[in-house]
């Protein structure tokens, strides 16, 4: 079965924008791990806007699924922040400082020794690694010459065409799924995946091993509560 990471940075979002400590991110962490999710992730950026960097720290004393941090490699600050901490997973994203979200992957060729090199920092200190890319073939492929454990496909495409025509917006992620799996890589997939378009995504890609939610489901919750969420995901899942 897929497993379901949950990535809290909208509950930090929350908090963030009245000061103090509600909702109680650490308490969200440990809510989601009883009602089911078998991952916390969050993704840490240089201002601090939603996950500070001293929540990773408080995080990693509590989490007891896979923690799993995201974040833009190139800044020696996150570096510092996963190697202190040692999460299961660092998953490297290509961010710009200041981006809102991430919105697109790696290129894994012409990037290739600079990832093989950072790679090898994480891999060092014993930690898995996952790389973002987009549903590309060849990106894949590069990918697999990196050192990388795993790749996480960038999924807001399949997600933007998945109403208009399903079949359509999965095919690229299936063939980059299989070109994963031919290499020897595990595959995550994460961004804008929600209740709607997850089940069909997980049926189609084979041995997709972790799928990361943060806005769709915090926002879902609003309405269904936070432990039904997580449960209406996992059956997407199941």
């Amino acid at each position: 079965m897929t497993r379901l990471s949950v990535n809290i940075n909208k509950i930090a979002t929350l908090r963030n924008s009245r000061g103090g400590n509600n909702p109680d991110l650490i308490q969200v962490a440990k809510d989601c791990e009883r009602f089911g999710a078998q991952g916390i992730t969050v993704h840490p950026r240089p201002d601090e806007r939603h996950i500070r960097y001293n929540d990773v720290f408080e995080l990693k004393k509590i989490v007891t699924t896979e923690f799993n941090i995201e974040g833009n490699c190139q800044q020696q600050k996150f570096i510092d922040l996963v190697l202190a901490n040692k999460p299961e997973q660092v998953t490297l994203v290509p961010d710009a400082l200041g981006q809102i979200t991430s919105n697109h992957g790696w290129d894994t060729i012409t990037n290739q020794e600079y990832l093989k090199g950072m790679i090898k920092v994480f891999k060092d200190a014993c930690i898995r690694v996952s790389i973002f890319v987009d549903p590309i073939a060849e990106m894949v492929e590069a990918a697999a010459t990196t050192g990388t454990d795993r790749i996480e496909l960038y999924t807001e495409a399949y997600a933007h065409q998945y109403h208009k025509n399903k079949e359509q917006a999965i095919e690229p992620y299936v063939k980059a799924g299989e070109a994963a799996q031919k290499a020897g890589l595990g595959i995550n997939a994460g961004h804008d995946l929600d209740l709607h378009n997850l089940k069909y995504f997980a049926q189609n890609i084979p041995h997709l091993d972790e799928v990361s939610i943060g806005h769709a489901l915090i926002s879902d919750a609003i309405y269904y509560g936070l432990e039904n969420t997580i449960q209406m995901y996992l059956r997407q899942l199941a």
